[in-house]
């Protein structure tokens, strides 16, 4: 029988350092957006149960065109992060065939949730509202809508939903929807 042998080469230490990197880079622009000189509240929820697979929402009081452009251009940083990382795995030379098949299905299940992403925002904002951003994880989906000045109704959110499950599966209970106004 073979004993494993753990030998880290010079490319696993450098895939380790730009992905300790990338964590940083994510926790420094999190501490920096985050700081945006007080804290930031939310409205008091009056409903004291909630139904098992309900829809959240949840209002943002920011400039909504700002935050559309910002957001979009922060989720285009993070994925081209992402597919550099995943490209430099697939054409690394001290990388094992199981690394390089893993990281190969991780960038066809990255390009599959960006287009689901896309063609969602796209729906959405067919169903009649002005602005869109989906964010898909995994079991979790994200969107943030821009709303008119009354915010949105739940008749509403209950068609963004119904266009989420029309293309991925994710479970009800992990569906987040956002209203920008």
């Amino acid at each position: 029988m073979k004993k494993p042998s753990f030998v880290i080469g010079k490319k696993q230490i450098v895939l380790a350092g730009m992905t300790l990197m990338l964590g940083i880079a994510v926790y420094a622009n999190y501490a920096v957006t985050s700081s945006g000189g007080g804290i930031k509240t939310t409205d008091k929820i009056e409903k004291h149960s909630a139904e098992y697979g309900e829809a959240e929402l949840v209002s943002v009081d920011k400039n909504s065109t700002d935050y559309f452009a910002q957001a979009r251009i922060e989720r285009m940083n993070a994925r081209d992060e992402a597919k550099e990382t995943l490209k430099t795995i697939i054409n690394g030379g001290d990388a094992t065939e199981e690394e390089k098949e893993v990281a190969a299905e991780e960038a066809a299940a990255m390009t599959g949730r960006m287009e689901s992403e896309s063609k969602i925002e796209s729906l959405v904002k067919a169903a009649g509202f002005t602005d869109c951003v989906c964010y898909l994880d995994g079991d979790n989906a994200n969107i943030v809508v821009k709303a008119g000045s009354e915010g949105l109704i739940a008749s509403e959110a209950a068609q963004i939903k119904d266009i989420l499950l029309s293309e991925v599966c994710v479970p009800t209970e992990n569906i987040r929807i956002f209203d920008v106004a």
